[in-house]
């Protein structure tokens, strides 16, 4: 499978109210991402940190600022 990085704005575009799983992060500054490589995307944000614990390169967020489940 080829990894397509994907900006910020298309990610929330593509996953909206999703918890993504991301790795190869670009960073904008220590707290937003420019762009990023979507692993996958879910209703909870267990599934990946599951996936980071086994040690996987996984980084998780809430596409939609200020909710927090």
């Amino acid at each position: 499978m080829e990894e397509k990085r994907l900006t910020w704005d298309e990610i929330v575009e593509k996953y909206p109210d999703k918890w993504v799983g991301m790795s190869k992060i670009d960073w904008e500054d220590e707290a937003n991402v420019r762009s990023a490589v979507v692993l996958g995307a879910s209703n909870k944000s267990e599934d990946f940190m599951l996936r980071a614990w086994s040690g996987e390169d996984v980084f998780t967020m809430y596409t939609t600022p200020n909710n927090l489940y």
